[in-house]
């Protein structure tokens, strides 16, 4: 039977609650999502939105890319609550510290990665989890790193010229109508790294709302991770 994919589709993966161990002593909860035949051939690991504001594991772009990516784009989808940030999965142990302690939150899941032996891990963040991306991802073995709506708050600017000359892919996806950073001025933010993947989302706005704007978050994260597998599919065939 065919049906169209939209905002509730969950396709088939092999999906698995975990728990992170950070280097502090915490316990962080999260979910593993991989496909449910075949090997992944990349690794997605989300950093979610601010959770002061509701942001989390399962905020929308996130839990989507959960939900399709596995079965449509052969991607391991690797969720997790930083610490003190409560979803359905339930609650990490610890206190929201401004991104300050949850560098180590990140290191817990590329540890879990490497133990897991996950293929090409990329760095997804979204708004706040764009900061902990800029700020610590290159202190792991990664592709890359996908910037979704960066609010550039917490990242110095220091932090951001540090991805200029490294080898790995930064991603800046930008909305047209963003709250916190627009097009033009990401440019000048973003001006002293000259090899970033810079892409400027018309109409888009910070939240993603839509299946339109899903659809374009994860053709963005798709085209790095697995180019292959594009156009994504709007349908569905079987289960």
């Amino acid at each position: 039977m065919t049906e169209e994919i939209r905002g509730s589709t969950v396709l088939p993966a092999l999906r698995e609650d975990i728990t992170l161990h950070t280097s502090d002593g915490l316990t962080l909860v999260g979910e593993l999502a991989l496909p449910a035949e075949r090997p992944p051939v990349a690794t997605m690991v989300c950093l979610h939105p601010l959770p002061t504001a509701g942001g989390f594991m399962d905020s929308h772009i996130l839990r989507k890319a959960a939900w399709r990516l596995p079965a449509l784009a052969d991607i391991a989808v690797l969720r997790f609550n930083t610490r003190g940030t409560r979803s359905p999965r339930g609650q990490s142990e610890g206190q929201f510290d401004g991104g300050v302690a949850e560098r180590a939150d990140v290191a817990a899941a590329m540890d879990f990665v490497a133990a897991r032996n996950l293929p090409h891990p990329w760095l997804v963040g979204w708004s706040f989890g764009t900061e902990l991306a800029l700020k610590y991802g290159r202190e792991h073995p990664v592709d890359g790193a996908i910037l979704l709506a960066p609010p550039l708050h917490r990242a110095t600017d220091a932090e951001v010229a540090a991805w200029a000359g490294d080898e790995r892919r930064l991603v800046a996806v930008i909305p047209e109508l963003d709250d916190f950073l627009r097009p033009a001025e990401a440019r000048e933010r973003f001006a002293s790294v000259p090899t970033l993947e810079f892409v400027a989302v018309e109409q888009g706005k910070h939240l993603w709302v839509g299946e339109n704007q899903t659809r374009r978050v994860l053709t963005e994260i798709v085209e790095r991770l697995n180019p292959s597998s594009l156009p994504l599919p709007e349908t569905w065939d079987g289960a």
